[in-house]
């Protein structure tokens, strides 16, 4: 499993933050978008193995489109004014100090 920032915003992968799902999405509608995204994904894979690239435009687009219902990407979930430090390196950020005291697998 994957660290997440103590306010539950981000999880670490190799050194990289990424914005989690909002978690006040109702549970049917994360459902949806989740089968959505990992439809899109097998889309993309699909549409690389065939080189083709309008079919691999338009799985990237469906990808895009659930990770912003999903609040991964897009306006960020949270109220309280925080920037968002999505895709950006952890050691770059307000959460720096927080990962180095992380245990190390």
């Amino acid at each position: 499993m994957y660290p997440t920032t103590p306010d539950g915003r981000y999880f670490v992968v190799k050194g990289q933050l990424c914005r989690c799902s909002n978690p006040d999405l109702d549970p049917a509608q994360r459902q949806h978008w989740v089968k959505r995204l990992m439809t899109a994904r097998r889309a993309v894979k699909t549409a690389k193995a065939a080189d083709d690239d309008a079919q691999l435009r338009a799985a990237r687009q469906a990808v895009n489109e659930a990770k912003v219902a999903l609040g991964e990407r897009g306006p960020v979930w949270w109220r309280d004014g925080s920037p968002d430090y999505n895709r950006r390196q952890v050691r770059n950020t307000p959460y720096a100090q927080w990962f180095n005291e992380q245990p190390q697998g």
